[in-house]
């Protein structure tokens, strides 16, 4: 795996002609809409080679006992961890290890079918990298009562073509917003819940799904246990299909906080058989710019999560998308991680890295207004899988496959197994 950071004087076939590519594959792998380069800037340039794989000792570990995992030897291992000791190994320390294996994830993307024919081409490009698609389309009234909002069997029909497991995704989302007092009442009546079960399953039978994938947010904390509730007799009545479930990130319990506190990590892993994480949004619309998803906000998340929730169920949400802020009015406007990269380009604007974020942003002038660009290119994705590799997670969920990030598709083909 190659990254190249663009210095001031760079070229595209100088770049290419160095690293033995043509200049088609780098703006083909890397989203360009040009020839054009800004300085720091980071292209990606797959080549023959596997990532080093990152792991962090845990108790009772041996050097040749991890080497025999990951199919190398531990002269390998030392070589690449130059102040690694092999008889005195410390719990927590994190090496490098070259391996010829890759790892092996449970991927989860999220798609509107409104989106039409982007996320189809998206799902023909990349379904071999998906093991789930959950489809974003569905709500409940005030009893309980599944609803569609569209036609979601067009996309349905294209995630069983391409090979990906459809999920129908649940939302208490009306009026284009999350709706705490709908998720509430309904989880406070068994009725309503057994009414939300009934006519879930009736969809998911109908429709061909398989499995569900729960996105209730911002329930009301007094009904966390209510929630927990709903989710095992869900899975009890799906039997042997998927149930998936996204949770508010945290890292702390703060069962009273009226955002996160209805969501009881350990109660939600024990009822589940993947929970998402949502470890998105850090920076969020409207609010201060900040990183999307900074690493190490991620790795204090996870470390909480992983306190309640096994790794083998455990996915963290990787955003597909930036934030341009309006400074200081704090408007916000979404962008495709592709986007964001070639605005920087088409206004000549260079790329700062922030390297205890892992995150890229810039800053440019336009109409009078300054903007301020958090995003997400090849440095802090890669850098995510390292974080999910080192903790041993399952897998990885994707804000959304209809936004294009084409360095992050590049990366799995060359880097990570999917578990279909």
């Amino acid at each position: 795996m190659t990254i190249i950071v663009v210095d001031k004087g760079d070229s595209l076939w100088e770049i290419a002609a160095k690293n033995q590519v043509t200049p088609s594959r780098i703006i083909e792998v890397n989203g360009l809409e040009s020839t054009g380069l800004i300085p720091g800037l980071a292209l990606y340039i797959p080549d023959a080679v596997v990532a080093n794989r990152r792991y962090i000792i845990r108790s009772m570990d041996t050097l040749s006992a991890i080497a025999s995992r990951f199919g190398t030897n531990v002269s390998s291992i030392i070589k690449a961890n130059s102040s690694i000791v092999a008889s005195s190994l410390k719990v927590g320390t994190e090496i490098w290890i070259p391996s010829p294996y890759k790892n092996q994830l449970i991927t989860l993307g999220f798609a509107f079918p409104t989106a039409g024919g982007v996320v189809f081409e998206a799902l023909e490009e990349n379904g071999k990298k998906l093991t789930y698609l959950a489809i974003v389309a569905y709500s409940f009234t005030r009893e309980g009562y599944v609803y569609v909002d569209g036609d979601d069997r067009p996309l349905i029909a294209k995630c069983i073509q391409t090979g990906v497991t459809p999920l129908l995704m649940l939302r208490n989302f009306q009026n284009g917003d999350f709706d705490a007092d709908l998720a509430g009442e309904v989880l406070t009546s068994s009725v309503s819940r057994r009414n939300l079960i009934n006519s879930l399953l009736n969809f998911v039978k109908d429709k061909g799904y398989g499995g569900v994938s729960m996105d209730i947010e911002f329930i009301p904390p007094a009904r966390r246990s209510d929630y927990v509730l709903l989710l095992e007799e869900l899975k009890a009545e799906l039997n042997e299909l998927i149930l998936h479930v996204n949770v508010h990130a945290k890292t702390a319990d703060n069962p009273d906080n009226r955002i996160v506190g209805g969501h009881d990590y350990r109660g939600i892993g024990e009822a589940a058989d993947l929970v998402a994480v949502m470890t998105i949004d850090y920076g969020y619309p409207t609010g201060p710019p900040e990183p999307i998803s900074p690493l190490w906000w991620m790795v204090e998340v996870l470390r909480y999560a992983l306190t309640n929730i096994p790794a083998y169920k455990l996915q963290a949400a990787f955003p597909m998308y930036g934030y341009d802020w309006v400074v200081p009015s704090l408007e916000t406007k979404a962008l495709s991680a592709q986007n964001a990269q070639n605005l920087a380009i088409a206004t000549g604007t260079e790329i700062s890295f922030e390297t205890t974020a892992a995150s890229p942003t810039y800053s440019y002038r336009r109409e009078d207004a300054n903007h301020v660009v958090w995003f997400e290119d090849i440095r802090s994705i890669s850098a995510k899988y390292e974080m999910i590799d080192a903790y041993d997670l399952i897998g990885a969920t994707y804000w959304q496959i209809g936004l294009a990030f084409p360095q992050n598709w590049a990366f799995m083909d060359q880097n990570i197994v999917i578990i279909k």
